[in-house]
């Protein structure tokens, strides 16, 4: 028998569909008439070998445990050459969409089955209509309908998810500083200061004066403010207002003690941005923070309440920064960080990292605190929020935005709705 495969199935949806048994179940029998029970479809084998193992299968009048093969068309295990493979010797059950040989040799070959007739048309309908819009998200016309329990259960794996790729860049740099949290939790702090386009040049400033150098002088704003913007590159000209010139001149003798070398200056962006966002204000912030609050990580761990935390980062710049945005710059009034900055850091860097330390720690007060706080703050607006809200997909905090941010970059954008928990619920509804 020759066949022409749907266009519609593809292997990782035929896997999906296999996993969750997303086919009629009664009746099947292997391709020369045995009768064929699948008691239980496996565990999804993700590395070389069969796709699936573990599983149970009654074929006849025996039960077999073992691998379990899939192909969209019987002549893929030829065309793989699974025949010449010693991985693919014990598998219990061919598994296929379309049976396309005319000649399937039972003696040297796995039992099959073909599932084309037990597959809903539908199902495979809505997963091409999926994969072929070209929308907000795949599923914007459905995924309201989906009820509130699995989307409050999937935006917490979702948040978790988000957190864990967040820390792996904390976690390599705990092992680098073999796991000085104070040093680690400068550095992403810093390089909180300088979202959304000063990061790197954050981070790189920060990482050329170590967090032990700037406790030697956390006593004195002046010095903490002449390592800052010295390191940054930016007391490198001629000065005529009385404050650069203390910072240049206090910088030039710490540079000498300590054989600095400044970051380059090119690093650093200005355009298109508005002045509370510059790196100067942002840098005479950062010093301002550890100047007022030794041991910031230790802080960090006692504050329990958004409030504190509100507190914690609430920052009153130097004297000089109160009227200019530029060293030697033009007067003019400026304003220190408002919630909404503190708010930032603590969802993109404050939580996060609290949540890494509860985990490598193995204390789960401190990963619940993390969920607890991220609750209690309100959802972020941007571009991505604002489509869910379009799409009637609300969000309520700030753990709703940064999940449905998880969502939309790493699931709806690469088309993954299979492994979503919307986009699977959405396939199967009405089906089974």
């Amino acid at each position: 028998m020759i066949a022409s495969v749907s266009p519609l199935l593809t292997e990782d949806l035929f896997q999906h569909i296999w996993k969750c048994r997303l086919f009629n179940t009664t009746g099947l029998t292997t391709i020369d008439g045995v009768p064929v029970e699948v008691q239980y479809t496996g565990v999804h084998n993700h590395d070389a070998g069969p796709d699936f193992t573990a599983a149970k299968i009654k074929i006849g009048n025996t039960l077999w445990a073992g691998n379990v093969e899939l192909h969209v068309r019987t002549s893929d295990w030829y065309r793989h050459g699974h025949q010449h493979n010693q991985q693919y010797s014990n598998v219990i059950l061919h598994v296929v969409f379309e049976h396309d040989v005319d000649v399937y040799d039972t003696d040297h070959m796995p039992p099959c089955i073909a599932l084309e007739q037990q597959i809903p048309k539908m199902l495979l309908s809505r997963y091409e209509d999926f994969r072929q819009a070209s929308v907000f998200v795949p599923c914007e016309y459905s995924a309201s309908e989906v009820p509130d329990l699995i989307w409050h259960n999937w935006k917490e794996r979702l948040l978790i998810e988000r957190w864990e790729r967040k820390t792996t860049t904390l976690h390599t740099w705990l092992l680098q500083t073999k796991y000085n949290w104070e040093e680690v939790c400068y550095r992403a702090i810093a390089q909180s200061f300088g979202v959304p386009v000063n990061a790197p040049a954050f981070l790189q400033l920060a990482q050329s004066l170590p967090h032990n150098l700037l406790t030697r002088h956390r006593p004195s704003l002046l010095q903490l403010e002449a390592l800052l913007f010295g390191q940054a590159g930016m007391l490198q000209e001629a000065f005529e207002d009385e404050y650069p010139l203390e910072l240049q001149q206090e910088y030039n003798y710490l540079r000498h003690k300590y054989k600095l070398q400044p970051i380059p200056t090119h690093l650093w962006k200005w355009l298109r941005m508005r002045p509370a966002s510059f790196p100067t204000l942002r840098i005479a912030s950062l010093a301002v923070l550890l100047h007022k609050t030794p041991h910031l990580f230790s802080k960090i761990l006692e504050t329990e309440t958004i409030t504190g935390f509100e507190q914690l980062f609430s920052i009153q710049l130097s004297p000089y920064w109160h009227e200019h945005y530029h060293l030697d710059g033009p007067l003019t009034q400026t304003y220190c960080p408002g919630k909404l900055a503190v708010h930032n850091i603590l969802i993109n860097t404050i939580l996060p990292l609290l949540f890494l330390y509860g985990r490598e720690k193995g204390l789960s007060y401190y990963q619940d605190r993390a969920l607890d706080l991220i609750e209690q703050l309100p959802a972020e607006e941007n571009r991505i929020t604002q489509g869910w809200d379009d799409i009637g997909v609300c969000q309520k905090s700030a753990l709703d935005s940064q999940a449905l941010l998880q969502l939309k970059q790493n699931y709806c954008d690469k088309k993954r709705c299979l492994e979503c928990a919307i986009g699977a619920k959405l396939l199967r509804q009405g089906i089974i």
